[in-house]
């Protein structure tokens, strides 16, 4: 090779611009996990208000965030194996679906941030420190609102005014119950209606319980937070039907299914404002300096088809509070 064309390579070489540092490297995709406790069917208004909520926030889920989504379908043992399964993945972040599912992520790590969509009782349950410094590495939503029990039992009060034997549908699976049945007590000694417990932690203890509160002349029955009773929500508000029992719900989504009334926390929109966490801890944001929000609107719903199959008559005065009626 000739002098000349040896310097004339090296000249071309010289000549080609160098790429910068940071083009060498693609922008890295945020990668976050959902884990819930219920069915996919279940939870998918919730799962659609927090993708929503996303794209509010300028997210395009597949291109610029990855969400992964694990569901134990009401099988609270399932939950350990998956939150292993999302932080084999790397996720920068752990969504959590109820109080059961935040268990399960907060025993598997302390680093991981994780964001509650909702909990009854995030410092009694042992998650945060204080809602306004949560101090370790969860933070998100509440709905700690300890009269809304109380209410709950009121609101069948007036539906059924003879009520005088109320039955619970309880889960001690699920830590946050606890207050809840503690707040219900309260109402119903001041409303002079006696209490019948029923522990329901399994799909097989659904039938029984509606079968021993009917045996039991209990005139209507309230349902507390249930992740398993939730996804089979279908089975519980055709039961409700058959033994012909006013039941109140805490979550909405169980009268859109079929049954009589619920007063509760709207969980869609606080799943879609658990992306505004998301976004935050992403921007560097630390868990333990996110204060965890509180609820301040509460929905009633009723189901008047519901209604007319168990033969009851909705009073106009808890008509004319509902934020929704089905009819």
């Amino acid at each position: 090779m000739s002098g000349k064309i040896l310097i004339w390579l090296l000249a071309t070489v010289l000549l080609i611009p160098a790429a910068p540092a940071d083009a060498q490297q693609p922008a890295k995709i945020p990668r976050i996990g959902f884990l819930i406790a219920g069915a996919s069917s279940a939870n998918s208004d919730r799962i659609a208000a927090f993708r929503q909520g996303l794209r509010e926030l300028g997210y395009v889920e597949g291109k610029t965030i990855i969400v992964d989504y694990r569901y134990a379908d009401g099988k609270l043992d399932r939950l350990p194996g998956l939150t292993a399964e999302l932080m084999g993945l790397n996720v920068e972040v752990i969504l959590t679906g109820g109080p059961a599912d935040t268990r399960a992520a907060k025993n598997a790590t302390s680093t991981i941030p994780i964001v509650m969509t909702f909990d009854n009782d995030p410092v009694g349950n042992g998650f945060v420190a204080s809602l306004a410094r949560p101090g370790g590495n969860i933070t998100g939503l509440s709905t700690l609102a300890p009269e809304l029990s109380g209410k709950q039992l009121e609101l069948l009060k007036e539906i059924v005014p003879k009520l005088s034997r109320v039955a619970v549908f309880d889960n001690s699976t699920n830590p946050g119950n606890a207050l809840v049945l503690r707040e219900i007590e309260l109402a119903a000694a001041a409303l002079k209606i006696k209490l019948q417990k029923l522990d329901l932690v399994d799909r097989r203890d659904i039938e029984p319980a509606f079968r021993t509160a009917s045996k039991d002349h209990n005139e209507a029955v309230i349902v507390a937070g249930s992740a398993m009773l939730s996804s089979d929500r279908s089975r519980v508000v055709d039961l409700a039907v058959k033994n012909r029992l006013p039941v109140i719900y805490y979550t909405l989504e169980m009268v859109e299914a079929g049954g009589l009334v619920a007063y509760g926390v709207n969980r869609s929109d606080l799943t879609r404002r658990a992306a505004t966490y998301v976004d935050k801890i992403l921007k560097g944001a630390k868990p333990s300096d996110l204060p965890v929000e509180q609820p301040t609107k509460f929905d009633l719903v009723i189901n008047l088809k519901a209604a007319k199959q168990i033969g009851l008559t909705i009073p106009p005065s808890v008509l004319a509070r509902a934020d929704k009626v089905i009819r």
